[in-house]
């Protein structure tokens, strides 16, 4: 036998591999209607190069470090305390100056499976059971505390805290299946993102490899009780946040890489248009007191990214073979963890960008909330809360 069939017969061998993976070691092996789309990316020039040089983020103090699993969302209630947090095995904690407290919980159906667990990957195969609070913010109003389950649907808790109350857990006869975040207007409407329909949280990967589109914009009215659908068809909704005027808000498209505005008054209510083309792809928003918008960008784009992002069949062909998971996801975000925080103005312009690039301090970035000249950055992947001061 010549060397060329030899290596002939050897390609042949990898190829039945690759495509039965026997040993299930691909990223969708566990997923086998899995569908990769064409995600619709913003021209070259349009996307922001700035970069902060000298990666400003990696002075922030950690605070709390391995005393809070996964704090995704960082809110303060109406009287200024806190910080409330989210964490990985279900609850909602607060920091009440000195300790961690609990505070509330969407789950009635917690058991020894929520107990503390030394990662947090650990948490994620009974996510379903005890909850995963996401998003978090307070009606300034009545001090209640809404939270968006990433499993369970809407909720609210009192001041007092304990066990939340659903709102709602379907929207036009689809059940919220990836509940990600909210905010709440002056008449107690909440808006928030349903991030796919498809695709849980435990499973949130699979729906960045696949980038399908049913995810959805979503208003709760509290005086009818009512959920309807302002927008469908997109591609990983995120973070949810309502300008200072409350005239519009604006929504993060993750998949896209770009903050959308639907108008919520005025001539235009009812539509949506492009906000702003982001340097990378993006978590959270969040409005300062000055109607400014500081948004979590999970990573900056990469080429490898983009490639992928506009060729499905090569992505589903790149993402049967046996690699793992962790190993793909470190290839579409340029092979390490990085932090990036943007802030724009109200009419779209970007103000300021800091980064950690390196991942030295703040290695990754879910929500950035501002307060008395502080960020607070949480992050749905570490074990800490980030405090970087503006001063």
């Amino acid at each position: 036998m010549t060397p060329m069939e030899i290596l002939g017969i050897l390609f042949l061998l990898l190829a039945l591999y690759c495509g039965i993976d026997p040993f299930k070691h691909s990223a969708i092996s566990g997923f086998p209607d899995f569908k990769a789309y064409i995600v619709d990316m913003p021209p070259k020039e349009l996307i922001p190069t700035v970069r902060d040089k000298e990666n400003l983020l990696q002075k922030s103090e950690i605070k709390f470090l391995n005393q809070v699993q996964g704090p995704e969302s960082i809110a303060f209630d109406p009287l200024g305390r806190g910080p409330y947090t989210g964490v990985a095995d279900g609850r909602v904690i607060f920091w009440d100056g000195e300790n961690w407290k609990d505070f509330a919980y969407t789950s009635s159906n917690r058991s020894e499976l929520c107990n503390p667990k030394p990662s947090l990957l650990s948490y994620l195969p009974n996510e379903h059971i005890c909850g995963r609070p996401l998003g978090l913010r307070f009606d300034k109003k009545t001090g209640d505390l809404y939270i968006a389950d990433a499993y369970l649907g809407l909720f609210k808790v009192g001041p007092e805290g304990g066990l939340a109350t659903p709102l709602t857990t379907e929207a036009e006869g689809m059940p919220l299946r990836f509940t990600n975040d909210l905010d709440i207007d002056d008449e107690g409407n909440v808006y928030f993102t349903d991030s796919s329909t498809v695709y849980q949280r435990r499973n949130f990967m699979q729906l960045v490899f696949s980038s399908e589109d049913s995810g959805r914009l979503l208003k709760y009215n509290p005086h009818t009780k009512e959920t309807t659908v302002l927008m469908r068809n997109v591609q990983f909704p995120n973070g949810v946040s309502l300008s200072k005027d409350g005239s519009f808000l604006v929504f993060c498209e993750g998949c896209k890489g770009r903050l959308r505005k639907y108008w919520l008054k005025g001539e235009k209510a009812g539509t949506s248009e492009v906000f702003a083309i982001l340097p990378g792809f993006p978590d959270n928003v969040r409005t300062n007191k000055d109607g400014e918008f500081w948004v979590a960008i999970h990573c900056h784009r990469s080429m490898y990214s983009n490639i992928l992002a506009v060729y499905p069949k090569v992505r589903t062909f790149l993402l049967k073979l046996p690699i793992p998971t962790k190993i793909q996801y470190l290839l579409q975000i340029g092979g390490k963890l990085h932090a990036v925080v943007v802030k724009y103005s109200p009419d779209g312009k970007l103000l300021q960008i800091l980064e950690d690039s390196e991942g030295k301090v703040v290695r990754a970035v879910s929500e950035v909330e501002e307060k008395d000249g502080k960020l607070w950055i949480g992050s749905v992947l570490m074990s800490f809360i980030a405090v970087y001061d503006l001063a």
